[in-house]
């Protein structure tokens, strides 16, 4: 009866053997992967900047591990146009810029790996840099997870804005030449009437000049008040006036007509 039982008790023994090997690979999986495939990059989705604005760029990581020297960081630029992706700047132990490119002497380091923080600022942003930035990070042991994450970019164009300087000139360009030529013409639409206003001379009732004493009229300056000109600058008044000296000395009326 010896013999049967072997059988048995071997299929017993591979059944323990396979269970556990399950169970160290399940529990390796659980704890071991656990520790390893944990790291994490995380960037917003989108940022908007103005034009000649300095962006900031964020990008933040967890990891299991302690950040150490072979901690590598990497950003890499894809135009919205497309295209292949440029990486632009790396980090491993420092911070090495870009040199020459698009983003030569534009790109300024602010991250704290320690604390979990690569992001990095772009200076004087332009619209040629609308696109995705893609952040990448790996801190060995910890190489599986999502090392990646990306954000688009949009630069919009700066808007304009009047300064008070602007509407200073513009007022000392437009305005003042503008008013110059109408007080001109105002000027020159009222400077005949006053000149012959001012050209009335007041004179008292019991003031006689020597013509006046005999009744004689100096021809000569009541020709010089009466002339054609000064006829068509007279008033209602004033031609009421001329007429009734007309009356008074018909001769020089004549010789006034023939003037004209």
């Amino acid at each position: 009866m010896d013999p049967p039982s072997t059988p048995i008790m071997c299929r017993v023994e591979l059944r323990r053997t396979a269970l556990n090997s399950v169970l160290l690979l399940y529990l390796f999986g659980v704890f071991g992967l656990s520790q390893v495939c944990s790291i994490e990059v995380t960037t917003p989705s989108e940022l908007h900047a103005t034009k000649g604005d300095t962006v900031r760029l964020p990008c933040t990581f967890t990891s299991t591990a302690s950040p150490t020297s072979k901690m590598r960081v990497s950003w890499s630029y894809t135009p919205q146009t497309g295209g292949p992706a440029l990486v632009f700047f790396h980090f491993l132990s420092k911070a090495e810029l870009p040199k020459t490119g698009q983003f030569a002497g534009r790109i300024k380091w602010q991250g704290t790996p320690a604390r979990g923080d690569v992001s990095i600022y772009l200076i004087n942003a332009t619209l040629n840099d609308n696109g995705t930035y893609i952040c990448d990070v790996t801190n060995p042991p910890d190489v599986f997870g999502s090392p990646k994450s990306d954000t688009v970019l949009t630069v919009t164009p700066k808007p304009t804005t009047f300064r008070f300087s602007d509407v200073a000139v513009l007022m000392a360009f437009v305005l003042l030449p503008s008013g110059l030529i109408t007080f001109f013409l105002v000027g020159r639409m009222l400077c005949p009437k006053k000149r012959h206003n001012q050209s009335k001379a007041y004179r008292s009732p019991i003031e006689v000049t020597e013509g006046e004493e005999t009744g004689v009229y100096p021809q000569a300056a009541y020709i010089k008040s009466t002339t054609c000109c000064d006829m068509c600058l007279m008033d209602s008044d004033e031609e009421e006036e001329y007429y009734s000296m007309q009356k008074m000395h018909p001769r020089e009326e004549e010789y006034v007509e023939s003037q004209c």
